[in-house]
């Protein structure tokens, strides 16, 4: 009898499980940055849990970066922002905000993983001063905002002038950065949407005093804000998304402290050359298991694809216990539509989709694009995406194309720089006629990182 390679027996079990998956969609590539890895800020010392001073990892801990990541457009290259840091940002000394320059390749022919992921450069986020945002929860200013350090990167986006542009949790903010990382510009965000009385503190079991009903009436919601941010292809237009709905938005209950209630989260616009803005409504899924929306990638000038997912997995980030994931989601959504409403002067949204209607307001629709749970998508003989999967897949990249001419999508995990939890890298090849989708790519006229260093790196690697 026959033998079939290993590598073999991995192509058909793909080909036999192709019904199982998304149409036009095929899993071509698995990558995985371990979590002890270092980058290359030189920082040397250690960097410690406030409410457990044992609890330590090395300043320089590469990871965090799964929360947002932009192809550049050239080169193989991707730049990656980690969020706040470890620890929730409660950390004995500040978190630098950082970004990483990543040079990400795909060898199809190999068996998983095949996605080599080199690090090329890390350099810090700086205001106006020169001085560096941090992650910590604490370092914020109420009486000059613009004195405020603290900064939750979650959404990153590529210029067209060699620029990008990062969206924050903590305000939520929208900061446009120059490729060394010294901050360029603030971008302006509606009122609704800012906290009202930030708070680095949490109570007893662990909830940020921000979500007490007798700190915030109005604003994002602790921890859920401006998770998502795309940039239409001419580079004229930011979408940000909220993970989750605002506080005024029925998003949350009366309880102390409060529950996540309302399912309609604000979706804003900004015309980078007029400054007009819009706003829709998104209505997610649910609410409960973590639920929210994590990142909004263009698909070409009006649709865009939605990340949805819940925080269970069956390899989660210490102490969280395995849990079955039940919602790893990729939705379509057109800002074209006719009829869509824009809800920018609407001070109060209700709290479930199908209020919307009575109220004459029409949310963007959805369809579902990829599913990351879709048994189908084998990493292995014996086990799928969903099996392996981590729990905060927060990351949307498009990659460079392969050479059949199929799309690359790259989605990404964020492991909390978590040293013993590795960043995952998946790659999903694009059939856009099979997939019943329309493909646009960012025109980015030249390289946001150096060629030249580029290849050195890749040579020394």
């Amino acid at each position: 009898m026959r033998r079939i390679s290993p590598t073999a027996f991995v192509a058909l079990t793909l080909t036999a499980s192709a019904a199982l998956a998304d149409p036009g969609i095929t899993l071509v590539g698995r990558g995985l940055v371990p979590g002890n890895a270092l980058d290359r800020s030189g920082l040397q010392d250690q960097i410690c849990q406030v409410d457990n001073p044992a609890n330590c990892i090395p300043e320089a801990t590469l990871g965090g970066f799964g929360s947002a990541m932009a192809y550049t457009g050239h080169d193989g290259v991707f730049v990656a922002v980690p969020d706040r840091g470890p620890f929730d940002g409660r950390t004995d000394v500040p978190y630098l905000d950082r970004f990483n320059f990543f040079h990400l390749a795909i060898d199809t022919s190999r068996p998983f993983p095949n996605i080599d992921a080199t690090l090329l450069d890390t350099r810090f986020l700086r205001n106006e001063t020169q001085e560096s945002f941090v992650g910590s929860s604490a370092a914020f200013d109420v009486d000059e905002p613009l004195a405020t350090l603290r900064f939750d990167p979650e959404g990153v986006s590529v210029g067209r002038d060699g620029t990008f542009f990062v969206s924050d949790e903590y305000g939520p903010y929208l900061l446009q950065f120059d490729r060394q990382g010294n901050l360029l510009r603030r971008l302006p965000i509606p009122e609704k949407f800012l906290i009202e009385n930030p708070s680095g503190d949490i109570d007893g079991a662990g909830n940020s005093l921000e979500l007490y009903p007798s700190m915030n009436t109005s604003g994002r919601q602790a921890n859920r804000g401006m998770e998502g941010l795309a940039i239409t292809p001419d580079g004229r237009t930011l979408v940000g998304l909220m993970q989750n709905a605002l506080i005024q938005d029925h998003g949350l209950n009366n309880a102390i402290p409060p529950g996540r209630v309302g399912l309609n989260n604000r979706l804003f616009t900004i015309d980078l050359v007029t400054g007009e803005t819009h706003e829709h409504v998104y209505v997610v899924d649910a609410i409960n298991q973590g639920k929210g929306t994590n990142e909004i990638l263009a698909l070409n000038s009006h649709e865009f694809l939605v990340l949805e997912r819940d925080n269970r997995s069956l390899v989660p980030t210490p102490p969280n216990a395995p849990q079955t994931p039940n919602v790893k989601r990729i939705y379509r959504i057109d800002l074209a539509t006719p009829g869509l409403t824009d809800v920018s002067d609407v001070a109060s949204l209700p709290a479930t989709g199908g209020e919307l209607a009575g109220l004459g307001i029409t949310p963007v629709s959805k369809t579902l694009f990829l599913d990351l749970l879709a048994p189908g998508y084998m990493v292995d003989p014996t086990h799928a995406v969903k099996d392996v999967i981590a729990e905060k897949v927060e990351g949307l990249a498009w990659g460079q194309d392969l050479p059949d001419g199929r799309h690359v999508l790259l989605v990404v995990t964020d492991n909390d720089l978590f040293p013993g939890l590795p960043t995952q890298i998946y790659a999903f090849a694009v059939d856009a006629a099979a997939a019943g989708v329309t493909f646009e790519r960012q025109d980015l006229p030249g390289p946001l990182y150096p060629p030249g260093q580029m290849k050195k790196a890749l040579r020394n690697k």
